[in-house]
């Protein structure tokens, strides 16, 4: 499975869009000149692309440029105008978005203009998440199939479980030993297929209350051949799978305060608000899973678990227990990791 970083996809699609910028873009944000504050861009009212649009370069400059101008919200698989405009156009052509740089200079056809067009006006119109126009979100370079029952996938922790953390002479578990995977609020089903690839000798339980939700899971477990591997499991964090246990529970539940659920973006409109809302502090669901998982882990294992911004509360609230505190590439201390003795004290 590929891991490209998004960063870096970013730089590339910016310095490919920077080189054959229009005149009267600004290169470093593809704002038009004349609209440095970002004003939202008058909707066109033709049906049909403007005929100077041709190559795929075409349109990504050209989405990117309007994206900006519209002052639209990213942070759902992207998080930028030009890496949403590069991976809008390059995943509905059905090119890898990573390695689009050769095909730049290619002509499109009139259809493909076309359908590329009305996806570019839908998502400046509708504020629709390009994940959400096009089914698909990638996580760790690996294809998933969404829709709007389940939340974009961009969990940390996928990036932790390919990281040295798991991999490297002293891992927090030996990847090759772990023999039973749960996870909690599985949604799309993404961590628990990504955990069938660092683990490669464990069966996984997913768990999530959304019926909707898990009929998503299904369509990427069944797309990536572990039935036999991922069980899930309708119902309420740990009430399906009774007393079983586990050498690794990973978590990436709702987090998000009351108040930051009000003040989201209208992107944020498409994703169910159960995946989201975490109570007044956003810690509720974690709480939960902090005062339940110690009998539900195996003596070796541990906890992974995103929170978000929810480091001071649980801090505060849990002084005594023994938090490790992990840091990715675009996060700092936003999963904990808790071994299973810390959380039967």
């Amino acid at each position: 499975m590929a891991k490209t970083p998004r960063k870096i996809a970013d730089k590339r699609a910016r310095k490919i869009v920077g080189k054959l910028a229009p005149k009267g873009t600004d290169k470093a944000t593809d704002k038009p000149a004349d609209n440095p504050a970002g004003e939202p861009a008058r909707e066109t009212s033709s049906k049909s692309p403007p005929r100077e649009l041709a190559t795929i370069l075409d349109f990504i400059r050209y989405a990117a440029t309007r994206f900006a101008a519209a002052n639209l919200a990213y942070g759902q698989g992207t998080f930028s105008p030009v890496e949403e405009a590069t991976f809008l156009v390059a995943e509905a052509l059905g090119l890898p978005v990573d390695g689009v740089d050769s095909f730049l200079p290619a002509r499109m056809t009139a259809a493909e203009c076309r359908h590329i067009f009305s996806l570019i006006d839908k998502r400046i119109r509708l504020r629709t998440p390009a994940a959400y126009l096009l089914n698909c979100a990638y996580l760790q370079g690996t294809r998933f199939h969404i829709d709007e029952r389940v939340i974009v996938p961009r969990s940390y922790l996928a990036e932790i479980l390919y990281g040295e953390l798991f991999t490297n002479e002293e891992p927090l578990l030996d990847r090759h030993a772990v023999r039973h995977v749960l996870e909690l609020c599985t949604g799309s089903g993404c961590l628990g297929v990504l955990a069938c690839d660092i683990f490669p000798n464990a069966q996984v339980d997913a768990t999530d209350i959304s019926e909707a939700a898990l009929e998503v899971a299904a369509i990427n477990v069944a797309t990536h051949d572990l039935k036999a591997r991922v069980t899930l499991w309708k119902g309420d964090l740990f009430q399906p799978i009774a007393d079983t246990t586990y050498d690794l529970i990973l978590a990436n539940p709702p987090y998000v305060a009351a108040k930051a659920v009000a003040a989201l973006p209208p992107e944020f409109a498409h994703e169910p608000r159960l995946a989201l809302s975490g109570g007044a502090d956003g810690m509720d669901i974690v709480r939960r899973i902090l005062a339940e998982a110690g009998r539900h882990l195996n003596d070796d294992g541990g906890l992974l678990c995103e929170v978000g911004r929810g480091r001071p509360v649980l801090e505060r609230d849990y002084p005594d227990n023994d938090f490790l505190w992990l840091d990715t590439a675009a996060s700092a201390g936003e999963v904990f990791w808790m071994r299973a003795a810390a959380l039967r004290e």
